[in-house]
């Protein structure tokens, strides 16, 4: 997301969009094997929970 386009959005699709960047990295994480399906449950769960994010991007 470019910075023009970044500055127009409200403060909660800020969250929304730092949560989905957030899952994508344990996305990326999970296929290159650097961490377990057990660890990624794990970490999108308190991701999901600690954002207050129940439902986005699923």
């Amino acid at each position: 997301m470019e910075q023009y386009e970044w500055e127009k959005l409200t403060p909660e699709q800020k969250k929304i969009q730092l949560y989905l960047e957030q899952k994508k990295t344990l996305e990326t994480f999970l296929a290159r094997g650097a961490i377990s399906k057990a660890q990624f449950d794990k970490s999108l769960g308190d991701l999901t929970v600690k954002m207050g994010m129940s439902g986005a991007g699923k």
